[in-house]
């Protein structure tokens, strides 16, 4: 049945016409034969069986006379009827039946073919339309009607993550909105309130050089964080724009480029970094400049909260490419949705030097490259994170 019910609708409708015709022409040779026996059957009523035996004697052995058809004044109104009507069934029972069967094949077919994927889609057109995506297409056969249930769920599935994927971008606007306000008005506050002391003390000389200089001194610390957090925000708004550049990548390659990077970040940080390569012949093909620019996002992250050495672990494969960094610090303390949200900080100190972007902005260019950005810790402490790049094909 499993077989049947996965044939191809063409294959299935020369199936059904195929039966359907035979069964019909076995039942009207069937049916002509029994119309030409009662026929005969009523005609004998009205033969000469005298004359009949013997032009069948005249005719020899194994030979049979013909009977002739009666007039239809001689017969009475029902064997005339019953005769007319072997008449009819002769001449049209092939007819009839074949039309009737190759119907009741179409209504097969349709019932058991087409009737549940059509009802299917059209419900799912009508779910869709009013925005409904949470329901599943059921019907799997693998014929043309079960390719399309599942093209149509492939696309119900697409259109729900691009829902997702909208309202995610909407609560990101509002988050961002948020962060504007509050990162723009702090460093504003403390300016206005610099700028009043200065206007009040300074012409009644009420105040030292030294307060003053202190004074201007975080004022230029304010007016850095509202230089970082402006280009934190023209980095933010080119990353929808930019495009991925893949190129081959080996293992030998990328872990030079990072080594370099390792030297400049060790001497600004004045911790131990620990590079572990897995050595591999296989070519990965991805953007080369984002891999690096997260990898760097990763690690600046953790020689800020790691104490004394960071470990980096370099897996490339074919398929795919994975960078694990370690730290020996704390850890995180909330949840990966969380650390990985736009202008996130632990502490108010941190984020006069950083506007929080690193871990948001590695999220996005890994999910850009097909793959993911993994938070955890490790269970004698520390942080753990690993950014997984998917090949570009």
């Amino acid at each position: 049945m499993d077989k049947i019910r996965n044939l191809s609708v063409r294959k299935t409708i020369f199936l059904y016409m195929a039966i359907a015709l035979f069964c019909s022409f076995f039942l009207s040779e069937v049916i002509v034969r029994i119309a030409e026996r009662t026929q005969i059957h009523v005609w004998w009523n009205y033969v000469d069986k005298e004359a009949y035996f013997e032009a069948v004697e005249n005719e020899g052995p194994g030979c049979a006379a013909d009977i002739s058809r009666p007039s239809a004044y001689q017969m009475t109104q029902s064997d005339l009827f019953v005769s007319e009507l072997c008449d009819f069934l002769q001449t049209f029972t092939v007819l009839i039946l074949s039309m009737t069967g190759s119907c009741v094949a179409v209504l097969l077919i349709y019932q058991n073919k087409l009737r549940q994927p059509i009802e299917e889609l059209a419900q799912a057109s009508k779910r869709i339309a009013e925005n409904h995506l949470d329901f599943c297409i059921s019907y799997e056969n693998k014929d043309e009607m079960g390719i399309l249930c599942r093209e149509f769920e492939r696309m119900r599935e697409q259109l729900a993550r691009n829902n997702q994927a909208l309202w995610r971008t909407i609560e990101e606007e509002k988050m961002l909105r948020a962060a504007i306000a509050h990162d723009i008005r702090a460093p504003l506050s403390v300016l206005k309130g610099y700028q009043e002391m200065l206007t009040e003390y300074l012409p009644s000389e009420d105040i030292d050089m030294g307060q003053v200089m202190e004074m201007l001194s975080e004022s230029g610390r304010q007016i850095e964080r509202m230089d970082a957090f402006v280009e934190a925000m023209r980095k933010l708004s080119s990353l929808g724009n930019r495009e991925l550049t893949p190129g081959n990548i080996s293992a030998r390659e990328l872990e030079k480029d990072i080594r370099a990077e390792l030297a400049v970040l060790e001497k600004e940080y004045g911790k131990q970094c620990l590079l572990q390569a897995q050595e591999s012949e296989e070519v990965f093909c991805g953007d080369k400049e984002i891999i690096l620019e997260v990898t760097e996002n990763l690690l600046s992250n953790a020689l800020r909260y790691g104490k004394q050495q960071i470990t980096i672990t370099l897996k490339i494969g074919y398929a795919e490419l994975s960078i694990c960094v370690r730290d020996d610090g704390n850890g995180f303390r909330e949840d990966a949705e969380k650390i990985t949200e736009a202008f996130y900080g632990q502490n108010v100190k941190d984020s006069l030097k950083h506007a929080g972007m690193g871990m948001y902005i590695s999220r996005l260019y890994c999910e850009r490259h097909g793959g993911k950005l993994i938070l955890g810790n490790k269970e004698q402490g520390g942080a753990v994170v690993t950014a997984i790049f998917c090949r570009i094909v």
